[in-house]
């Protein structure tokens, strides 16, 4: 059979493909395949508009957005270039040879060194250890820092050298590729001497691509997956073109306007063949038929009419709408890098945008999806606290201080490992000591103290890369201890902290040599025999080791949940430590409880005995083994217990306190344990104390899932006044999504927040895609860090990636990448309001304007016997949308600040005011359209009437003609839709001042100079002298003035009222903010204290209009200001300290 090679790919073009593939995307678009269809018209039949009115803008938009794209594809191009080309060692012909990631083929033998990555799926073959073991990180994978320990065959174990390893011969079959991180199976037939070695093969023994080599100098592996079929790769979600809600929305209004541009050409050619039934009009004297129009066909004519009108009136489809949106989200995107509140000192990282057709998206979210590990979390693990022998300790400074009196001491705050200072020289597990007796004097309490860090020392799983013991002193229980010299990897991040914090306190583990285990106590190296690992699984929630003592004792160390370890406690301070372990899980800590045990002689026998046979046992080796482990691990003593804490980032806990008074629900998916996962989510605020936790946790079967579901909606109506939160693990949600989706998601949405624990990559990406077609289509945003929240990241509408500690496969996939989660709080509240607003109005405005544009065309066909003559010269239909009116809204659209950022940040309930695409509902929608018709009849109705029948307004008693009736409509239009533009903006900078005034300004001097001279490659010369001619005429300055005032103060008196009777969230926002701030009207007069004159005025325009000026606004914003208390932003562009004007 054919392998596939090794290459990745996450880029959506290619040299060959891109022109076709770019086109068709591109095509989809109404509009733009509207407007192919009309010059493609205007090419066949003879319209009233040249094609080049059409087919320019068309062209513009199209290159426009090819290019912006194909940036973006590029960068993703250069990106899986440095993933394929990464230099990697293959063995050959006896040799090792340099190649590179994408040469490598299934059943290459590659060399991967320590802390390299995995170029592929392998079967590991040897390592640089006699047993063949290694270890390995897949925190990029699925979240977990931890250290797994995988092994090879003891076959191809000791092939440790190149040479050895050209010599084998082996077969390797496996499953077919699955997107199962944990599953794997497989076998290995071994030829040696002519003999046929079989061994098993399973997830121990596979190293997934993504992940790295720790703790281990050199590894050798098959290659059993590579490219696309290896896990990593299958977990990816193929990549499908997002689209905002905004252009869904686009799409919908251009459809409804479609619909008006085809009712009116039809309108327009039925009265046309209504008029022209009587002879004197369908054919007049000045105008006469050729013998070819007469005889021809009257199908064919009225097609070719309707086709007519419908070139006249296409323009009402503004295409120039999706390039000034193009250059809106490309130009609007740099903002979001620029920002420094967005930039991370620590990591020099700054904000980066991948996809900028999303930007608008930020606005709108309503659910998040976090990552934990790495997301939420630094991926640091600090021991805190402890409860030994029922006293509880935290650690100050390196040292243990009692929050409580020893059994020796009446004092409180008193360090006891201050007074072990004069027993250096105890030898803590003499022969012959009893390690059940109790403290009564200071030696036992020492005892119990030791014993207690000993248990913490010996019961773990970690490795050591290098011992470096000669350095550490012999001071007591000093921070100077190994921590520093001894690089510590775990398979659990708990223990790694747990084994730290001992060697801190003066029991240093300094490493494994074989079967022996070696600890100093406080300088004194002691050496214990590990007899026995009884794994950790999740249904015993523990972990135990079986050493025996420089003394020859047997014992016994267990360490888990205090819910596994008290019940099968007969000793100790029970009670005490439980009490203790209530208050850290209440602090956010991650508790463990230690007890141990000690056996007789003959108690080793027999559990020696039953775990050689239960691991030998060829059928149900499981559940025979945790017969054993029961057995074993009773009967405990309790030592105590610790409490450590998984370190937040910083301010997330107020990041998703504001998520959540923004009405966005909070998703917690990560690949943790379940206690672990929950105490996260208690620590950082994703669940509250007072929070009633439902868990759907550990069904076996679709009946089982079904009736725990309905358990669990019963409660949530039952209990419905407080706040539920819900805890779903990964086997019961496929459960849930399989049968009974709909009770799941019922229960979901009445839950305030929801953690899914274990879950696979894919999995997340289901969950998403359930809550994404959920009747309510919410609009979704992910977040996370690895490479196993890449397929969450590509599912949900807004893909975010963590720059982290985790590799950078979710920076590269995502559609945004931050440094830390806090600033999702201001990408979403500041950025991603601003980006909805100003598009939103953006659209809305190109409706409205084009509306304006166009209903002028129509209504003079009644007054020119529908003979398709254009009111507007070609010029000015051309131009309108690319020059006369773009750059304001363009200008309105990247720097527009309706309320200042602070306010957003601080009011994240204000972002529910724009949610659920409310600024373009179609309520909004029809507002603009009727205004749009509404100034429209006024421009032309109002020039109409002016000039009259027989009116002069020129001084030589001369009458307006045609081409000047349709230019003073046109003036009174870019002026009216100008000052509009104007009307809508908040936040004046010297850039908006140039663009608005400056666009009416252009349109007077280009007029003048279009109209003032003969172009001699223009076919006609229409409008020689006309706008001068306009001009002239105080009449028309009259009629100019008139209408676009009487356009404008309707709207005006609407938005008075609104805001003084009806006003939103964010209009009194706004004028909180102009009370406590703003002293002046800004842009066109200002009102100094203590004028007399206007000053009641203005100071009444302010609070309605709820305006701020950069130039006459002073702002101040107290330390107390949570999250980010000076704006740094570049979206602030001039001065905000400025003086009362």
């Amino acid at each position: 059979m054919r392998w596939l090679d090794g290459i990745t790919v996450s880029m959506d073009y290619t040299v060959w493909n891109f022109v076709p593939k770019n086109l068709f995307e591109q095509f989809r678009r109404v509009a733009n395949f509207y407007f192919l269809i009309i010059f493609l018209v205007q090419l066949m039949i003879d319209t009233p508009t040249s094609p080049v009115t059409s087919g320019l803008p068309l062209f513009f938009v199209i290159t426009v957005t090819a290019i912006k794209q194909g940036y973006e594809d590029w960068l993703r191009h250069i990106s899986d270039n440095e993933v394929n080309g990464a230099p990697v060692y293959v063995v050959r012909s006896g040799g090792l040879v340099t190649t590179r990631s994408k040469n490598i083929r299934v059943g290459d033998i590659v060399r991967v060194a320590k802390n390299e990555i995995f170029p592929a799926d392998l079967v590991l073959l040897s390592s640089d250890r006699l047993d063949g073991s290694c270890h390995v990180t897949t925190a990029s994978l699925d979240g977990e820092t931890n250290l797994k320990t995988h092994v090879a065959v003891p076959e191809t174990a000791v092939l440790q050298t190149v040479a050895n390893l050209d010599t084998l011969i082996a077969v390797v079959e496996c499953q077919q590729p699955e997107a199962d991180l944990y599953r794997f199976m497989g076998r290995m037939t071994i030829t040696q001497q002519m003999e046929e070695i079989v061994r098993p093969l399973g997830p121990e023994s596979l190293l997934l691509r993504g992940a790295r080599l720790k703790n281990t100098k050199e590894i050798f592996g098959v290659a059993v997956y590579t490219g696309m079929e290896t896990k990593m790769a299958l977990n990816y979600k193929s990549k499908s073109q997002k689209r905002s809600a905004v252009e869904k929305s686009m799409n919908t209004f251009l459809i409804i306007y479609l619909i008006i541009l085809i009712s009116e050409a039809i309108i327009s050619t039925i009265l046309k063949y209504t008029w022209q039934a009587e002879e004197k009009w369908d054919e007049p004297w000045y105008n006469q038929k050729t013998e070819h129009q007469r005889n021809s066909s009257k199908i064919l004519k009225f097609i070719s009419d309707f086709l007519a009108f419908l070139v006249l009136y296409n323009f009402i489809i503004p295409i120039s709408l999706y390039v000034t949106v193009e250059l809106q989200k490309f130009l609007g995107s740099f903002f979001i890098g620029w920002d420094l509140d967005l930039y991370h000192e620590e990591s020099d990282e700054k904000a980066q945008v991948n996809t900028s057709d999303l930007n608008e998206e930020l606005g709108q979210v309503e659910y998040v999806f976090t990552d934990k590990t790495g997301t939420l979390t630094e991926n640091e693990m600090q021991f805190r606290e402890c409860s030994i022998n029922g006293t509880k300790y935290q650690e100050i400074n390196g040292r243990l201080v009692s929050e409580g009196p020893t059994p020796d001491s009446s004092e409180g705050n008193l360090s006891y490992l201050t007074s072990l200072s004069h027993v250096n020289n105890l030898s803590h597990l003499a022969a012959g000591s009893s390690f059940r007796t109790s403290p009564e004097n200071g030696t036992e309490l020492i005892k119990e103290h030791d014993l207690f860090f000993k248990a913490v020392s010996l019961c773990h799983t970690v490795q050591i890369s290098s011992v470096q013991t000669d350095s550490i002193g012999d001071g007591p229980w000093q921070s100077s201890f190994a921590p520093a010299q001894l690089e510590y990897y775990a398979s659990s991040p708990d223990e790694k902290a747990l084994v730290e914090a001992a060697a801190r306190f003066g029991i240093v583990f300094v490493g494994n040599s074989g079967e022996i285990m070696e600890v100093k106590t406080l300088g004194k190296l002691e050496r214990y025999k590990l007899l026995h690992i009884l794994e950790f699984d999740p249904d015993r929630r523990r972990m135990s080791v079986i050493v025996q003592a420089p003394s020859g004792e047997k014992l016994l160390f267990v360490k888990g949940a205090e819910s596994s370890i008290l019940p099968e406690c007969i000793g100790g301070e029970i009670e005490k430590t439980k009490i203790h372990v209530d208050e850290f899980a209440l602090k956010g800590l991650r508790t463990l409880c230690m007890a141990y045990r000690q056996f007789t002689s003959k108690e080793y026998e027999e559990i020696n005995r039953r775990l050689f046979e239960a691991r030998t046992a060829l059928q149900q080796r499981e559940e025979k083994l945790a017969g054993v482990f029961q057995f074993i691990e009773k009967d405990l003593i309790l030592l105590g217990a610790t409490a450590v804490e998984d370190k937040l980032q910083d301010k997330v806990r107020e990041t998703i306190e504001a998520l959540r008074m923004a009405g966005i629900k909070v998703w917690v998916l990560t690949g943790d344990k379940h206690e672990t996962a929950v105490s996260v989510s208690l620590s950082c605020g994703h669940f509250h104390r007072t929070m009633n936790i439902l868990e759907l946790l550990n069904q076996k079967s679709d009946s089982e899932c079904a009736e725990k579901l309905g358990q669990l909606a019963r409660r949530i109506r039952e209990d419905h006044v407080i706040q539920h939160g819900l805890v779903v693990d990964g086997t019961s949600l496929s459960l849930a999504l399989r049968e009974h989706e709909k009770l799941f998601m019922d229960v979901c949405r009445h839950c305030s927040a929801v953690m899914c624990c274990r879950m696979a990559p894919l999995q997340k990406a289901k969950v998403i895609r359930l809550i994404k077609i959920s009747p309510e289509k919410p609009i979704t945003l992910a977040i996370g860090d690895g490479a196993n929240d890449v397929s969450m990241i590509q599912e949900a509408h807004v893909g975010i990636g963590i720059m982290g500690k985790e590799g950078r496969q979710a920076a590269r996939n995502s559609d945004y990448a931050i440094a830390r989660f806090k600033f999702l709080s201001k990408l979403l509240f500041v950025h991603g309001h601003f980006y909805y607003i100003r598009i939103a109005t953006l659209v809305q405005y190109f409706f409205y304007k084009n509306v304006c544009f166009i209903t002028p065309q129509f209504l003079y066909q009644f007054y020119c016997l529908f003979s398709q003559q254009t009111l507007y010269d070609s010029v000015y239909l051309t131009l309108y949308n690319i020059c006369f009116t773009s750059l304001p809204i363009l200008i309105y659209s990247l720097l527009e600040q309706h309320i200042d950022p602070h306010v957003l940040q601080n009011k994240p309930t204000l972002y529910r005011d724009i949610s659920k695409n409310r600024q373009l509902s179609m309520k909004t929608f029809l507002y603009w359209t009727t205004l749009g018709f509404s100034h429209a009849f006024i421009f032309f109705f109002g020039s109409y009437f002016l000039i009259g029948k027989d009116t002069s307004l020129l001084g030589n008693g001369q009458m307006f003609g045609n081409w000047t009736f349709g230019t003073l409509v046109f003036t009174v239009m870019v002026i009216t839709v100008t000052a509009k533009m104007a009307l809508e903006t908040h936040f004046w900078t010297w850039i908006n001042h140039l663009v608005t005034w400056g666009s009416i300004l252009f349109y007077f001097v280009f007029s003048l100079f279009y109209g003032g001279i003969l172009w001699p490659f223009l076919s006609s010369q229409n409008m020689y002298f006309v706008f001068i001619q306009l001009l002239s005429s105080g009449s028309a300055w009259f009629a100019i003035i008139l209408m676009v005032f009487t356009c404008l103060f309707l709207d005006i008196v609407k938005k008075v009222f609104d805001r003084q009777f009806h006003p939103t969230n964010i209009e009194k926002a706004q004028l909180t903010e102009t009370n406590s701030s703003i002293k002046c009207l800004d842009s066109m007069c200002c009102f100094s204290e203590g004028e007399t004159a206007c000053a009641s005025v203005g100071r009444m325009l302010e609070r309605v209009i709820g305006r701020c000026s950069p130039s006459h606004v002073s702002r101040s914003w107290s330390a107390s200001d949570p999250f980010y208390t000076n704006d740094r932003s570049i979206l602030t562009l001039s001065t905000m300290d400025s003086s009362t004007c």
